[in-house]
């Protein structure tokens, strides 16, 4: 009788701690990125643990106390939820950090941050780089960096392509005129191959990323490739790197298309 009582009061016990935690995690929230930008979608989106009929999850937007955006958002199911805001407008002028605020039921709140940079204070720059080509000479090449600053571009024969130095203060991209004159990415056929991208990261992995070609005709390529902040070297590899490389290869290849021609010759009087 006695160890019955004492499982009840362990049982008495228990209930309410249990009812407390779930309580205090009942909802979620995320976004999919941590820095946005002027025109960037916010995904927003979390779950729910324990349904309550049909009880939106109201969501709240703050920058410094005020509210930017407010909104009812219906939860599906299986307990998700998720909401996506276009960061434009006159109530995205303000950079800085913001606050997303989601309540579920009563007294059930959860809270996110992020970063956010109108097109006012990214940095922008278009300029014109002036290559050291080597023996070559020196070449121009025509580029657009955002989200931060281009230090050096340097060719590497060994890699056929080119080192890309930025200071990456933003989350932001750079667009690049590859002329094709001095680089470029061919099949054995003559078509365009794909450049091969890698970034040195701040941590020092270096990683293989993918790029946009906006526009491709008979002198130039256009490549948009995108970093991440305090990203700073961009390796541009392609199949054929300024001319005095190519000119090399040539020259190679000529050597020894005389020096089979001259084996030739000298078996074939051996011959006679």
């Amino acid at each position: 009788m006695d160890l019955r009582i004492f499982f009840v009061l362990i049982i008495l016990i228990l209930i309410p701690v249990g009812t407390v935690l779930a309580s205090g995690s009942l909802i979620s929230v995320q976004t999919d990125d941590t820095t946005y930008d002027e025109g960037d979608t916010i995904a927003i989106f979390g779950q729910i643990e324990t349904i309550i009929g049909q009880t939106p999850v109201t969501l709240q937007l703050f920058k410094d106390g005020n509210m930017v955006e407010i909104a009812q958002i219906i939860v599906s199911k299986d307990g998700n939820y998720s909401y996506t805001i276009l960061a434009e407008g006159s109530m995205w002028q303000s950079q800085g950090e913001y606050v997303v605020k989601v309540t579920y039921g009563e007294g059930n709140i959860a809270e996110t941050t992020f970063l956010y940079t109108p097109n006012s204070e990214v940095l922008t720059t278009t300029d014109i780089f002036e290559v050291d080509a080597g023996s070559s000479g020196t070449f121009d090449l025509s580029y657009t960096i955002r989200g931060g600053t281009l230090s050096d571009i340097s060719v590497d024969e060994n890699i056929f392509g080119l080192i890309v130095n930025i200071d990456a203060s933003d989350e932001g991209k750079i667009v690049l005129d590859l002329p094709r004159k001095y680089i470029d990415a061919e099949k054995q056929n003559g078509k365009d191959e794909v450049f091969i991208i890698l970034i040195e990261k701040q941590n020092g992995d270096v990683i293989e990323t993918t790029y946009q070609e906006e526009t491709s005709h008979s002198e130039i390529r256009t490549i948009t490739i995108d970093f991440e902040p305090n990203d700073s070297k961009i390796q541009v590899i392609g199949t054929y790197v300024i001319p005095e490389f190519g000119t090399i290869v040539m020259i190679i290849l000529t050597v020894g298309i005389m020096a089979s021609v001259l084996l030739t010759r000298n078996r074939f009087q051996i011959k006679i």
